[in-house]
């Protein structure tokens, strides 16, 4: 268990934990000169008859080292509220426990110290005043201690309690589910081992010979050893505060406030949504647009508070805002965090972080509300199920997974738990299968619908059906959905249309008798081609209705269009295509000019140039000046049915 302390400078509080551990947490030579404490101190008590280890992170008192204060509070599972017997509450008590109450502490206990130098009567009024001033926060039932570090009056009883607590500990999550991830409160070197941060796992689990990252700078990092209770350890979990000697960095590439973290949780961002708490002694208005002082981890950063126009949060209440931030964060969901007011001087409120990957440009209003409250549960499940059915586009798999900090088997296991379907690979989106199911259905409707209506038509526009069925989900998505449909032999693509695989667009007599007239003038005219008022005059076919035809039959992938008047069998462009193979093989680095083709055909310069821009459009070669070179993926034999020169 990890117990901070808090309260008042000259209350105690390191004196309280030298007389719990033996070990004096002031360290620095200017906190032993002046007598005070300036900087975070840590002190581990082991109590061997219970296998239990309690740390203590004795914090400084002083309103001019608020932010060390914070630093020292992320991740605690208890605190040890100190308020000395002569001096009473002061400022900083009051301040101390505003921040606790908004970083989410739940457990504690409340201790008064230098109990030698005062009378019972004095004790009682004060434990009375605490008390009622604890009444209306998370700690309204803590244990009130009366101690003295000097003569040990009541330290049986604090430890008895703290044993109690430490024992009872329950920490959140399991480390097995999530990734790593070390919040750095301290970083020095050591003589034969290098680099050392000392700070607390906030998730997951750490190994020696672990490669994480360090954010949010993004440096490659190794675990070379660790350190635990002042015993070296091969692994730490969730909740223990330890020493990572790191190889791969040098001490002055971090700092307090930096994460140690696995690769797939590295994203660093300045944008985030928030759910804020303004402390109800407050004076004015949180509003939009103002500068702050924001503490989450170990870090500290400035930015500004961003809401609707006119939006604003009174003291006492809560409510929904995004954090602009002036240098990267390694947020994600949950963090808890503290705001200050633009001086650091003044602590304004706090709350928890919703959505540290905002995008600059956010879906609709409307709907971004509707996921931050649900973003605001604080399960996984709940909120998984109550983002479900306000993300119409799906939910980004690898987005969900990271700001909750889900492993793949968690992740898994939660996709599990739901009626879903994941469609494309990257990104991954999550639909439920309802849905999926109903634009599915929607989709054969419209295909029915379509081909009754014109028959005659190959097929209906990919991109007309996405704007007619879901126009709400992205078409990346709709592709990858038409692709299931695909895959189980549904429906047919051709171009950029789709139909039934069930049905036939030229399937009919007179269709037939038109294929039948129009093949032999057209193998005849061999690479010259023909216009279609000549192949109309050649096949004796009305030139509107030839048109019509070639145009539907060029969906179908049998016909190739090179220019707006002039098609070739797809058959005849196979050849041409292993003209241009051979007249490329023959050339040096594979580049040619169309004179060189046009020398291996019996056709002119004009016409071998426009076969030629029809393969640039098609993606079968590439122009660079008058050179042209084959793509690798060309053959002589191409499957020329999902080109279509039109679309290109």
């Amino acid at each position: 268990m990890i117990v901070a302390t808090a309260g008042h400078i000259d209350h105690g509080k390191t004196t309280l934990i030298r007389a719990l551990t033996g070990v004096d947490t002031d360290r620095l030579p200017e906190e032993k000169k002046r007598g005070i404490s300036i900087d975070l101190g840590f002190a581990y008590w082991p109590v061997s008859e219970q296998a239990l280890t309690i740390g203590f992170v004795d914090v400084p008192g002083h309103e001019r080292f608020v932010r060390n204060m914070v630093a020292g509070i992320c991740g605690i599972d208890c605190a040890l509220f100190v308020v000395a017997a002569d001096d009473g509450l002061m400022p900083q008590s009051i301040e101390h426990l505003q921040i606790l109450k908004l970083m989410g502490v739940q457990h504690g206990v409340a201790v008064i110290t230098k109990c030698d130098r005062v009378d019972a009567a004095r004790i009682e009024h004060l434990t009375s005043a605490i008390r009622q001033t604890l009444a209306h926060t998370q700690f309204a039932h803590i244990p009130i201690l009366a101690i003295s570090a000097q003569t040990g009056l009541g330290m049986p009883a604090l430890r008895e309690h703290l044993i109690h607590a430490g024992k009872h500990a329950h920490r959140l999550g399991d480390p097995s589910q999530q990734h790593a991830r070390f919040a750095i409160d301290r970083v020095f070197t050591s003589s034969g081992s290098g680099t050392i941060a000392t700070g607390t796992v906030f998730a997951g689990a750490i190994q020696v010979g672990d490669k994480l990252l360090l954010s949010p700078s993004g440096l490659d990092v190794r675990v070379r050893g660790l350190q635990k209770n002042a015993q070296s350890t091969q692994r730490v979990e969730r909740g223990e505060r330890c020493a990572i000697n790191l190889s791969g960095v040098r001490h002055t590439q971090l700092q307090r406030g930096d994460w140690i973290v696995h690769p797939d949780l590295h994203a660093p961002t300045q944008r985030i949504d928030v759910h804020v708490e303004v402390l109800a002694t407050e004076t004015q208005s949180l509003s939009h647009w103002t500068p702050v002082h924001i503490h989450h981890g170990a870090q500290h950063l400035s930015g500004r508070i961003a809401m609707r126009r006119g939006g604003r949060i009174a003291p006492g209440q809560r409510g929904m805002a995004q954090l602009l931030l002036h240098a990267p964060a390694a947020a994600l969901h949950g963090d808890r965090f503290i705001l200050r007011d633009q001086s650091a001087r003044r602590t304004i409120g706090g709350g928890s972080v919703l959505d540290p990957a905002v995008a600059a440009r956010p879906a609709h209003r409307h709907l971004r509300e509707q996921q931050r409250q649900a973003l605001h549960e604080s399960d996984v499940t709940t909120a998984f199920a109550a983002l479900l059915q306000c993300s119409p586009d799906g939910i980004d798999h690898a987005w969900f997974a990271r700001i909750f900090n889900l492993n793949p088997a968690a992740m898994d296991r939660l996709l599990s738990q739901h009626a879903v379907r994941c469609l494309g690979k990257a990104p991954i989106k999550i639909f439920s299968s309802a849905k999926i199911a109903d634009i599915q259905a929607k989709l054969l409707r419209a295909l029915e619908n379509f081909h009754q209506q014109q028959p005659r038509a190959s097929g209906e526009e990919i991109a007309t059906l996405h704007a007619k069925l879901a126009p709400e989900i992205s078409a990346t998505s709709f592709l990858e959905l038409l692709q299931t449909q695909l895959t189980a032999g549904v429906i047919e693509h051709q171009g950029s249309q789709i139909k039934l695989s069930t049905h036939r667009s030229t399937d009919n007599t007179a269709d037939e008798k038109l294929w039948a007239r129009i093949q032999p003038p057209l193998q005849a005219a061999g690479f010259n081609g023909l216009t279609i008022s000549e192949l109309a005059a050649s096949a004796r076919i009305k030139q509107q209705l030839l048109t019509d035809f070639l145009h539907r039959k060029t969906k179908t992938g049998a016909l190739i269009r090179v220019t707006e008047d002039r098609f070739y069998l797809r058959a005849t462009m196979a050849e041409f295509i292993a003209i241009v193979q051979t007249t490329a093989q023959h050339s040096a680095e594979g580049k040619f000019v169309a004179a060189q083709v046009r020398d291996r055909t019996d056709i002119g310069r004009t016409r071998v140039i426009q076969i030629l821009e029809c393969f640039d459009r098609l993606g079968l070669t590439r122009r660079q000046g008058d050179l042209r070179t084959l793509r690798s993926n060309a053959s002589p034999i191409l499957d020329l049915s999902n080109h279509s020169p039109q679309t290109h």
